[in-house]
C-alpha cells in the first residue's frame, strides 16, 4: 500500500524532557545482548512444500530518506536486512512521517494490511505506537528510543553517548579555540547525554574546553539547522556537531571552513575538507536479528541498548588532517569503549553550577537513562519542562 510515500511533518513536536520510567531504568541496569545473541534461524517452510509467505514488515521515518542523517541509516539497517534474508522478508518504506496522529494512522494502516512487525524510527512515535500496538496483539512493535514496552512492543536504542566522547576527545585535540558549537534537537536524555558526554571527552583533551548549545525543537528542519549552526559559527567555535536529520550543519562547516564532528552517517561526501569524522549509526545487525526472531516464533519485548561492543555506533574514517598521533589516540580509545575498559560517564562528574553528581565510580545505566543536567563546560541551558 506504501511504498516511498511521504506525509507532510506537522508543527508540533516534543519538546519538554522527557524522564525515562523506572522499567526502562531497571531493564538498563542489566547487559543488553548483542544484535546477534538473540538471533534465530528462520522458521522451515510448511512440510506441504509450499513456500512459507514472507514476513512483511513495515519502517515509519520521520524524514526523508535522503542520502545521509538519520533515516537513511535506519534505511540503510533495512537494505542489509533485506540482503541477509532475502525472500523470507518484504518491507514497506514510508516516510517524512510527523509525529503524533498522522504517525498512528500510518503504523494502524500498515498493521490493517498484514505487516507483523513494524519498525517506528522517531521517538515520538511512541506513544502512537502504543495505541495501534493495543489494537492489534498479533503485529510485532519496535520503537526507537522509547521508554515503554508492552507486550508486543518493544524498545531500541544505541549508546550513541559513547561515540559523542570519542568525537568530543578528537575535537579536542584539534581545536584551537577550545570552544564547540553543538546544535541540538529536543532536551530528551539520549540529546543531554550526548552532549555531556561530547564535551568530557573534548576536556579531557583539553580541561578548558567549552561547548555552546543551541536547541531547534525539531528534528529535521534544514533551514533552521542552517541558522543554529551559522550563530554559534559567529560566536567564534572553530568546530561544530549536532543532533539533529539533515546536512544543513556539514555543508554550512564546509563553507565555513570550521571543523566537524558529523552525525549518523559518515559526512565527507558533504564536507570533505572540513569533517574531522562522523559518530555513525549501525542497524543492519539488530533488524536482520529482530525479523529473525519474528519469523521463528521467538520474538520478545527485551530492550536494546548497543553500542560500540555490539556494532551499533563507530567512529568514521578520521580526516587527512588528523595527526597519526592523533589517530592512534582516538583508535586506541575507541578500542577501550569497546571492550569496557573506558567508559565516558565514569569518575568524578560535575554539572554545571558546580555541583558534583558523581564523585568516582562509573554511572548506572539507570541514571544515564534519566539524565536531565549538564555537565561542567557546557555554555546553554535546559529549556524547562
Amino acid at each position: 500500500m506504501y511504498k516511498n510515500l511521504s506525509l507532510a511533518p506537522g508543527r508540533d513536536r516534543r519538546s519538554a524532557l522527557i524522564r525515562f520510567t523506572s522499567l526502562l531504568a531497571a531493564c538498563m541496569a542489566t547487559t543488553w545482548p548483542l544484535p546477534g545473541a538473540t538471533a534465530a534461524p528462520a522458521a522451515a517452510p510448511p512440510q506441504s512444500g509450499a513456500p512459507a509467505a514472507p514476513l512483511k514488515i513495515g519502517f515509519v521515518y520521520v524524514s526523508p530518506i535522503g542520502s545521509a542523517g538519520w533515516t537513511y541509516q535506519h534505511d540503510q539497517g533495512r537494505l542489509i536486512m533485506e540482503r541477509k534474508l532475502g525472500a523470507a522478508v518484504k518491507t514497506t518504506v514510508v516516510e517524512n512521517v510527523a509525529e503524533g496522529p498522522d504517525s498512528e494512522r500510518v503504523m494502524r494502516d500498515l498493521a490493517a494490511t498484514g505487516h507483523k512487525l513494524i519498525f517506528a524510527t522517531s521517538f515520538g512515535y511512541l506513544e502512537p505506537a502504543l495505541k495501534v500496538a493495543a489494537d492489534y496483539p498479533d503485529v510485532k512493535f519496535e520503537h526507537m528510543g522509547g521508554y515503554k514496552t508492552a507486550a508486543n512492543l518493544n524498545t531500541y536504542n544505541a549508546r550513541f553517548y559513547e561515540g559523542r566522547y570519542l568525537a568530543g576527545y578528537l575535537a579536542g585535540r584539534m581545536s584551537k579555540t577550545g570552544s564547540a558549537g553543538y546544535v541540538a534537537g529536543f532536551p530528551i536524555p539520549e540529546v543531554i547525554q550526548g552532549i555531556n558526554a561530547f564535551t568530557i571527552g573534548m576536556r579531557a583533551a583539553n580541561p578548558r574546553a567549552t561547548v555552546k548549545v543551541v536547541w531547534l525543537n525539531t528534528w529535521f528542519d534544514p533551514a533552521k539547522e542552517r541558522d543554529a549552526a551559522l550563530s554559534l559559527v559567529n560566536q567564534g567555535v572553530d568546530t561544530l556537531t549536532y543532533h539533529s536529520g539533515s546536512t544543513a550543519i556539514p555543508q554550512l562547516a564546509e563553507e565555513r571552513h570550521v571543523m566537524l564532528l558529523g552525525y549518523q552517517s559518515d559526512m565527507r561526501d558533504i564536507a570533505p575538507t572540513a569533517q574531522l569524522s562522523s559518530v555513525t549509526h549501525h542497524w543492519g545487525e539488530r533488524y536482520t536479528a529482530v525479523a529473525r526472531a519474528v519469523i521463528a516464533g521467538n520474538w520478545k519485548p527485551v530492550p536494546f541498548w548497543g553500542g560500540v561492543r555490539a556494532n551499533a555506533v563507530h567512529l568514521a574514517p578520521l580526516g587527512r588532517q588528523v595527526p597519526p598521533e592523533v589517530v592512534r589516540q582516538v583508535q586506541d580509545a575507541e578500542r577501550a569503549v569497546a571492550a569496557g575498559r573506558l567508559a565516558p560517564f565514569a569518575g568524578r562528574l560535575v554539572d554545571q553550577n558546580g555541583a558534583v553528581r558523581q564523585a568516582s565510580g562509573t554511572m548506572r545505566d539507570a541514571e544515564i537513562a534519566q539524565m536531565n543536567w549538564f555537565v561542567q563546560g557546557v555554555q546553554g541551558q535546559l529549556p524547562k519542562p
